[in-house]
This record gives C-alpha cells, sequence and structure tokens, in this order.
C-alpha cells in the first residue's frame, strides 16, 4: 500500500495534493506520456477546463488499460498555457482523485505542442503487486 504523508513540519499543502508519497517494494510502477485535452476523433476543447477535465479523463483511461487503479496515482505534472482559477482547479481535481491525493507540481508554459492545446499532465502510479 502507498503511504501518503504531509510532515508536520512543513506547510500545509496549498491545493489538493500531498508533499509526499511513500512507495513500497513490491510495486507496479506506470509512467504515462504528457496527456493532452483530445478526444478519439482527435477534437480539443476550447477551453482549458474543458481540456483539463479530458486529459484526466484519458489519464484514468490508460491506468484502466494498466489495470492500475486511479488511487494508485502518485504523482502528478500539471502544464498551463492559459491560467485556470485556483478553486476550480482544484475542484476538478478533488472531483477526480477524491481522497487520494498525489504529489502535485503545476507549471505554466508558454506554448505546448500546437496553439489549441492549453494543457498537459504527466502521470506517475504505483500500484503494489
Amino acid at each position: 500500500m502507498i503511504i501518503r504523508r504531509n510532515p508536520k513540519n512543513v506547510h500545509e499543502p496549498v491545493g489538493p495534493y500531498v508533499h509526499q508519497i511513500e512507495i513500497p517494494e513490491k510495486t507496479k510502477l506506470l509512467n504515462l506520456s504528457g496527456q493532452i485535452g483530445m478526444d478519439l476523433q482527435k477534437d480539443i476543447p476550447a477551453t482549458v477546463e474543458e481540456q483539463f477535465k479530458l486529459a484526466l479523463k484519458n489519464i484514468d483511461l490508460n491506468l484502466q488499460e494498466a489495470g492500475v487503479s486511479r488511487k494508485n496515482i502518485t504523482k502528478l505534472v500539471l502544464y498551463f498555457v492559459d491560467e485556470l482559477d485556483s478553486k476550480a482547479r482544484g475542484d476538478i481535481l478533488l472531483d477526480f482523485f477524491g481522497e487520494s491525493l498525489p504529489c502535485c507540481t503545476l507549471i505554466y508554459v508558454k506554448a505546448l505542442a500546437t496553439p489549441k492545446i492549453k494543457v498537459e499532465i504527466d502521470a506517475w502510479a504505483a500500484q503494489p503487486v
């Protein structure tokens, strides 16, 4: 079982994430390429919020294919071109993760692969075997 911690000697997280996750031995590790908000028909929604939700859905679909639970995501790196209100971003993450929050880093960038893409998410997961 992975162990989530927020050490008492470090400030409380400023969003929906945890400071650290310990991964035990004998764990299946899954690394995903950056996921974007694109559907099977290669359509990309116009807004950063819609792209964020779709990118998370694509992460979930990848996890399902690998037989890994969403609760075992250990790390996200969020790349945003356009700003998304912190409350909206937090609500989306809380809706997706519930209480199984990952470690998380948010980076604003000038551009991603194409001008239409406003969000990309790197994800790592660890599932005990």
